[in-house]
């Protein structure tokens, strides 16, 4: 009789551990046998039968809508199981009670909601005691509470009462709460189990990036299934669905405060990225409460001491844990621990056989980094953003969309030979893609300097959307002749100028033609013929491009210039009031408004409109030249805050981008004399982004010109020694001092200037100008012709350079030449604007 006993014991136990295990076929044996060696426990049989017959049936066929018809069939006989079991109330109660459970799982899963619900009325769901259970009834629970509330979603109530719809509300969201802590439980205590047997670990791979296999993080979900998944994530949705913004969070702090678990890794990221996206979106309509510091009454790594409920989850606490304390910091918390579990999942193989976990973990990945781009860019920290994507490359080998989101990245930080090396890869990755090929032409035409290689992207560009049409004909047009017009801005043969301006009217009449509503091919139409000087052909232009896109500041800028250009001065200067009072902060018109006045003789005007530039200085850039900021990072950036491209070059690549092309070259040798200068003297760069600090250098040199007309030469003394302390070896300084030495008749003087500034810009035709000018008052004819000459090489169309030449041909008694010059600077000046053509910024807006 003991020996039975004893076998009994033994079978519980081992019914007990294949429970534990899943291993419901084994379970179906042992209760077969435990019905013929023990039928005084025939109750526990047949719930044992009913529940391993139920378990194993919906582990191949999971609850859900589609699988209804097949589990009316399928579950007929662990049906008839349960219901023996759960009949036999006064013989064994918690067999009966677990019974009503597992009949409410089978009755969802046979799509019989109403069923459902009543047996676990029958079981009192809700008033069970919270007390400890064995693992596989605490299973049984958490996925009966989750059912309930899935049960009560699928029949809302049929009453419009408020009351009623509020108390089937209220229910339905207690029942996924407390599927969602007892499920946590559960999870909690599998891991404990787990870690407890001979050989048992936990993944522990948050460290690593990527795994070769998918197999071991799926292995570890095997205790999750479908029905407390569902219980996880319910409860938060439903407060969404229901406006109730601040509850959602609440639930989603609680679920990720709680200790994390083999089988709710992978689910943790889709917690936290939910998380952050809703704090995102819905901070507008809710105050933001940060959540609150967890109890730090242990100084354990993991677990708490206190004596809460055993249906509640244990949650992380310590000293050491990080609490944000604004929602700035806690969307990024979430998004970089999303980012670390996103790529501790990612799959590295190739193999076709992960493929799908391959696709599942990238898709993962992307959201989070689109997520991350959001955020990062709003609040300026890009370099966050680049660390993120150069961690991505491990696992984006063919990847096109993250390829191109780090070149995005790359041109945003100003890294542009590294963006323009990705954007290669993309061009190649997406052989079909035309954006790509428009993005590294862009990248060339405005950073690099590489004009040709730009055309040859955006012929390319145009290659593909002839073969595949993607809606970016005009662009690709445009983009072509503006490389062409670049390289036409540098040719110095007049018959290489004739042919590029053929080439730039064909390819920008042609983006016209594809596109009749892009504001940018008539834009870039005025300019070309603004730039040869056909003013009426420009206005008309002007004028439909400013009728498709009234506030684009390039084509008012243009349309200004245009006005002087006709000598409507007063037309111009009523369009920069206008302009300043839409964008008061531009830069750009204000500059034009200040040589306006000075060219017209309105010195007092002048001098305060550069009052105010220096105004606007202080106001847009003063903060980040005060201390060392990364220009990326400082960088202010607005429609309205364009940083002016001025007639001549800037340091800074960014602002050297003016179709007149040659500004790059004397940028990166005044650079180079410019560390000379610091090394060979006191001289220290300015602190923070150069491009600020040569935009007052400008300014400097303006004002300069100011006192020399109004013949306060001292005063001209200080503007420029100011403009010298921010840049010495810049050839503005060095020109403008030779209008100084000139001014004042020290024409050996202003020649050394104005060597110095063209050694440096040999392009720059008002040094060569002057020059000219200064070699015949030294009696240097032939040198004074030469150097005119050149200029108009340079510029043919500026007509100070043959009013000059004429003066020096006068000077050598060749009348007849002479004349024609003169005749030449009137007819060119009758259409000259206050400033070249050529001063403004190539715009891809």
């Amino acid at each position: 009789m003991t020996s039975k006993k004893g076998q009994n014991w033994r079978i519980e136990a081992e019914i007990d551990r294949a429970r534990e295990e899943g291993n419901w076929k084994r379970v179906i044996e042992l209760a077969d046998q435990l019905r013929t060696l023990c039928p005084g426990n025939e109750c526990l049989s047949n719930f044992l039968g009913g529940e391993a017959r139920l378990e194993n049936f919906l582990e191949q066929t999971p609850p859900v809508d589609v699988n209804v018809a097949k589990a009316k069939s399928g579950l007929a006989e662990a049906k008839r199981y349960l219901l023996l079991a759960a009949n036999e109330k006064d013989k064994q109660a918690p067999v009966a009670l677990d019974a009503q459970l597992l009949l409410g799982k089978l009755h969802y899963a046979m799509g019989m909601y109403t069923e459902s619900l009543t047996h676990y009325e029958e079981a009192e769901l809700q008033s069970l005691t919270e007390k400890q259970l064995p693992n596989r009834s605490l299973r049984i629970v958490a996925e009966s509470f989750a059912i309930k509330g899935l049960c009560l979603e699928k029949l809302p109530p049929t009453s419009k009462s408020k009351y009623k719809i509020a108390e089937w509300h209220s229910q339905m969201i207690k029942c996924f709460e407390s599927a969602a802590d007892i499920t946590l439980v559960y999870l909690q205590e599998q891991d404990k189990v787990t870690s407890q047997q001979p050989n048992g670990t936990l993944p522990t791979n948050t460290g690593t990036i990527g795994s070769s296999s998918p197999q071991a993080s799926s292995h570890s979900t095997k205790h999750m299934g479908p029905i407390l998944e569902t219980a996880i994530l319910r409860a938060p949705q439903i407060h969404l669905q229901a406006g109730n913004i601040q509850a959602s969070i609440d639930c989603y702090r609680k679920l990720l405060m709680a200790l994390e678990t083999s089988a709710t890794q992978s689910l943790r990221l889709s917690l936290s990225r939910q998380l952050a996206e809703i704090l995102l979106r819905g901070m507008r309509q809710i105050n933001y409460t940060p959540p609150e510091p967890p109890a730090s009454s242990v100084s354990t790594r993991k677990g708490t001491s206190a004596t809460e409920s055993p249906w509640k989850p244990k949650k992380y606490s310590g000293f050491n844990l990080f609490v944000p304390k604004n929602v700035y910091e806690e969307i990024i918390l979430l998004l970089f621990i999303s980012e670390a579990m996103a790529v501790r999942d990612a799959v590295l193989s190739i193999s076709p056989e992960f493929k799908e976990a391959r696709v599942r973990a990238f898709g993962n990945a992307t959201a989070v980094y689109d997520l991350l781009t959001v955020v990062v860019v709003r609040w300026n920290q890009v370099e966050l953003l680049n660390e993120s994507f150069e961690r991505a490359m491990k696992f984006s080998h063919k990847e096109t969309y993250v390829w191109t989101q780090w070149a995005l990245c790359l041109i945003s930080l100003k890294k542009y030979i590294q963006a323009h090396g990705v954007l290669k890869r993309v061009i190649k990755l997406a052989s079909q893609k035309v954006m790509p090929c428009l993005l590294a032409t862009r990248l060339c035409y405005e950073h690099l300097n590489l004009i040709q290689q730009g055309i040859d992207w955006s012929q390319t560009a145009l290659q593909r959307e002839t073969a595949n049409s993607q809606g970016l004909l005009s662009r690709c047009h445009l983009y072509i002749g503006l490389g062409y017009s670049i390289l036409c801005s540098r040719a110095t043969i007049k018959e290489d100028k004739k042919e590029y301006t053929s080439l730039v009217l064909e390819h920008y009449s042609k983006a016209q033609q594809a596109d009749p509503n892009d504001h940018l091919a008539e834009y870039y139409l005025a300019y070309e013929y603004a730039s040869n000087r056909q003013i009426a052909e420009a206005i008309s232009h002007i004028k439909v491009a400013l009728s498709l896109r009234a506030e684009h500041i390039p084509s008012l800028h243009l349309f200004t210039l245009l006005l002087t250009a006709q000598k409507q001065y007063k037309e111009a200067a009523d369009l920069i009031k206008s302009i300043r009072l839409e964008y008061p902060d531009n830069f750009n018109i204000l500059y034009v408004q200040a040589n306006l006045e000075l060219y017209i003789g309105q010195y007092d005007e002048a001098l305060t409109t550069i009052k105010e530039l220096f105004s606007l200085w202080r106001l847009l850039y003063e903060e980040e030249t005060n201390v060392e900021v990364p220009e990326p990072q400082s960088e202010k950036r607005s429609e309205s805050r364009s940083i002016y491209q001025m007639y001549s070059s800037e340091m800074s690549e960014k602002d050297s981008s003016s179709v007149h092309g040659q500004s790059l070259t004397a940028s990166r040798v005044e650079q180079a004399f410019s560390e000379v200068a610091s090394s060979m003297s006191t001289f220290v760069p300015k602190p923070g982004p150069q491009k600020a600090w040569l935009l007052q250098m400008q300014v400097w040199l303006l004002l300069a010109e100011v006192f020399l007309a109004t013949n306060q030469d001292n005063e001209a003394v200080l503007a420029i020694q100011e403009a010298s302390n921010i840049f010495p070896m810049s050839h503005l300084v060095m020109y403008t001092r030779g209008l100084l030495h000139e001014y004042k008749k020290e024409y050996e003087e202003a020649k050394q200037c104005y060597l110095n500034a063209t050694a440096i810009n040999p392009t720059h035709v008002k040094s060569l100008q002057h020059l000219g000018l200064v070699y015949m008052h030294l009696e240097m004819h032939q040198s004074a012709e030469k150097t005119l000459k050149d200029a108009a090489r340079i510029d043919p169309l500026s007509f100070e350079t043959w009013y000059n030449l004429g003066k020096v041909l006068m000077a050598k008694k060749e009348p007849s030449e002479a004349s024609e010059c003169f005749e030449t600077a009137l007819q060119i000046e009758a259409s000259e604007p206050i400033l070249p053509i050529y001063t403004l910024p190539i715009t891809f807006e």
